[in-house]
């Protein structure tokens, strides 16, 4: 069984790349194309796919538009994005992402039709792959969860892992207060963090630390989203930063964020150029590593929903210091990815749901390591 797919976009040009691309596919079928929002309502109540790519960006009804329609009509279909590289387009892609979009991808400015499909290509296929996954194991459960409420799956339990695993002997150091807090997050990060940040006191009186995988110009977007959520001060990091207490602060997309010391043992955002790492750019375990490299068991850790293992070196070596490290539970990621991988690496000490994160990280900073 193929998994049934519709294209919506105003541009005839991309609905044909984005058809074309699909339909390259294994377990892929395309079973039709909508040119603008009244026209894939229609089609989604008239074909029940099993997921949309949707153009956030069209005249009369946006993406952001159908895709509350599907929210509240209990479509059943998931939603992957489909984005410009404008300041509108990162905006509007936020709010999808939160809303319960699954992933997205950017629209390529390229100068041939081939180049532009080899960029959407690159970009679509491991996301399909990923929601094909999901998507398989939905079949199999008839319908006890779906894709498009984030993939989760009801009957869950969240465990605590009662007694941490040891990766070195190092581990025995204990961290008592954390200096600040640590962030990876990936595939559905925005909507994650827009539960976790928002739960966050404004009195936590240390920094947060983010790195979500995203292109430039959808970190300021992100930033602005969840500031207008939060107690907290909320901002994408910029280089030479002396972090504050109770602010936020999100790895550019695009770049590389670390943490260093300054002459006089303070702590100093640094924005670099530095290649990808997993594939990444920012990548978690470039922040990770500085932070275990430069302030050594002063931080606990979260590692959130999201495709492949970016934070599991990074996780380890912050362990091996006495780090306290949360994992959210597979229940309630959109991707276990990470998360898992940094689980069966032995590093992680609680495994909780989405809801329970901010509590305990406040918990822990404000009590010490329990």
């Amino acid at each position: 069984m193929s998994l049934r797919v519709l294209v919506v976009d105003d541009t005839i040009i991309f609905r044909t790349i984005l058809a074309d691309v699909l339909r390259e596919i294994d377990d892929v079928e395309v079973v039709g194309t909508a040119p603008n929002g009244k026209s894939a309502i229609a089609k989604i109540a008239e074909l029940k796919p099993d997921l949309v790519t949707l153009d956030i960006e069209m005249p009369g009804m946006n993406g952001i538009e159908v895709l509350e329609q599907i929210r509240l009509n209990n479509y059943s279909t998931g939603v992957i994005v489909v984005s410009s590289f404008t300041e509108s387009g990162s905006t509007y892609t936020i709010q999808a992402l939160e809303k319960g979009a699954f992933d997205f991808i950017t629209k390529p400015s390229e100068d041939t039709i081939e180049k532009n499909k080899t960029f959407i290509k690159n970009e679509l296929q491991p996301k399909i792959r990923i929601f094909l996954r999901k998507w398989e194991i939905r079949s199999i459960l008839k319908g006890s969860f779906s894709p498009a409420s984030g993939g989760r799956k009801p009957g869950l339990e969240s465990k605590v892992l009662t007694t941490p695993v040891l990766v070195s002997s190092t581990t025995t150091k204990k961290m008592v207060h954390p200096q600040m807090i640590l962030i990876g997050v990936s595939t559905g990060g925005p909507a994650a963090l827009s539960v976790i940040i928002p739960q966050i006191p404004s009195n936590i009186n240390v920094p947060v630390f983010i790195v979500q995988h995203m292109p430039p110009m959808f970190t300021q977007a992100l930033a602005e989203s969840l500031q207008s959520k939060s107690k907290l001060e909320v901002m994408e990091a910029a280089d030479g930063i002396e972090p504050m207490p109770g602010c936020v602060y999100i790895a550019p997309g695009g770049k590389q964020m670390k943490l260093v010391k300054t002459p006089g043992n303070l702590k100093r955002i640094e924005i670099t150029d530095d290649p990808p790492e997993n594939n990444c750019k920012p990548a978690v375990d470039y922040l990770f590593r500085s932070v275990a490299s430069n302030f050594p068991a002063q931080s606990v850790a979260v590692i959130l929903t999201g495709m492949g293992s970016d934070g599991t070196i990074g996780l380890k070596l912050l362990k091996r210091q006495g780090c306290q490290i949360i994992a959210q539970d597979e229940a309630s990621c959109v991707v276990f990815g990470m998360p898992r991988s940094a689980i069966e690496a032995g590093v992680v000490d609680e495994v909780l749901p989405l809801g329970k994160i901010a509590e305990r990280m406040t918990e822990i900073v404000k009590r010490g390591r329990i």
